[in-house]
């Protein structure tokens, strides 16, 4: 019996997942989907290697599963997709390695204990995670578990990119830039490396643009600077996140206003970004068929804010020879591609607005200074990838 590597990327109201089969060229998805409502009314969905819908169900009579009971389900569903295969590895995305977590590791006691201590860092995202890892060593303890982290990819940045003017015992205390969206990062140098590996080589911009958004810098497939920092919170404009933020802001709406800590965290990372420009959503395509003069704004301020950053990497990067769409909407938003791209003609970018429409893979018009490429995101390829190469697969 042959083995399979499950992925995991366990968030506060989904779980994303691919199921790989082991193969001496690496790792071959057999089926993917995400478990999404969680808390509320979970509705899982179930895809083949073709993008097919395999699997289609809610839970009836208002039933709430908790993550764990939903994981136990979810891998009854992937083993029964391959009666060949044994379950050979687990594999997670887990947001946050600290300053010293560097590379993807084995779970075991000692690890959890660490990535505990973590969920200070990452409050919002670490304890679904780490909830994760526990379920499955609860369901499945005899299945070894690696820790992918986000933040990996850009552990190895010149330290002057990691570095916030702040008193030195700040930064002995941990508080420097981290950078996230490593393992989607990593995928987009991985992909181009395979794909154009001259390109590969050189200056790459990459914008990771969804709900959560970021950019990142990379030579010769290195990040070398990105627009996250100490949190999620950072950089550019998302869903439900402000970005980069004056910290007088923080410290007027407390003492000023008189918000509470608690008002201030929920403000920061729910009510903030696209949703609290509209007013309306956190949904871009919501936003796009608005007729609403505030939902432009909030479509106006994303592309000014991913513009600006842009220029700053291209300055941190002396030039750029490719600039790379991943993320939901980096994929898929013709729209806010051709805009930010038309933003840059100065810089000799061109683009061909019908491979753009049709989200094809190369989308610069012959001439371009600049490479432009769409990537799709496969953070849980990546994870896979790791786990075989951690466990010897």
């Amino acid at each position: 019996m042959s083995g399979a590597i499950l992925s995991l990327n366990s968030g506060s109201s989904s779980i994303k997942f691919g199921l790989f089969t082991i193969e001496p060229e690496g790792v071959r998805r057999f089926t993917h989907g995400k478990v999404e409502g969680i808390g509320i009314d979970p509705h899982l969905v179930v895809l083949d290697s073709a993008d097919s819908v395999v699997i289609d169900r809610g839970w009836e009579n208002g039933e709430r599963l908790d993550h764990n009971a939903l994981l136990g389900q979810l891998i009854d569903y992937v083993i029964k997709l391959l009666p060949h295969h044994a379950l050979s590895a687990v594999g997670h995305r887990v947001v946050h390695g600290g300053p010293e977590l560097r590379r993807p590791q084995l779970v075991d006691d000692s690890l959890l204990e660490i990535l505990e201590g973590l969920i200070r860092m990452a409050p919002l995202h670490q304890p679904h995670n780490v909830a994760a890892i526990r379920a499955i060593r609860a369901l499945k303890p005899d299945v070894p578990q690696v820790a992918c982290f986000d933040t990996e990819f850009h552990a190895d940045r010149p330290p002057v990119a990691k570095r916030y003017a702040v008193p030195r015992e700040w930064e002995e205390r941990g508080i420097m830039s981290y950078g996230f969206h490593g393992i989607s990062y990593e995928h987009v140098a991985l992909t181009l490396g395979a794909t154009e590996p001259e390109l590969a080589r050189g200056r790459v911009l990459a914008a990771h643009l969804g709900n959560g958004a970021s950019l990142c810098a990379m030579v010769e497939g290195r990040s070398i600077d990105t627009t996250m920092g100490f949190s999620v919170l950072d950089g550019l404009v998302m869903g439900t996140r402000p970005g980069s933020l004056d910290p007088a802001i923080i410290l007027h709406m407390l003492r000023e206003e008189g918000l509470s800590l608690q008002e201030v965290q929920s403000a920061l990372y729910r009510k903030s970004g696209l949703l609290g420009v509209s007013g309306i959503s956190s949904d871009m395509r919501v936003l796009q068929a608005s007729s609403a003069p505030r939902a432009a704004d909030a479509i106006e301020l994303f592309v000014w804010r991913i513009v600006r950053e842009i220029g700053a990497l291209i300055a941190t990067m002396g030039g750029i020879d490719a600039l790379v769409f991943t993320g939901g909407i980096g994929e898929n938003d013709r729209l806010i591609r051709s805009t930010v791209c038309q933003r840059f003609q100065w810089a000799g970018v061109r683009i061909d607005e019908e491979a753009n429409a049709e989200n094809e893979r190369i989308i610069d018009a012959a001439g371009s200074a600049i490479a432009v490429r769409i990537i799709p995101a496969d953070e849980e390829r990546m994870i896979a990838l790791h786990c075989q190469a951690l466990l010897s697969l």
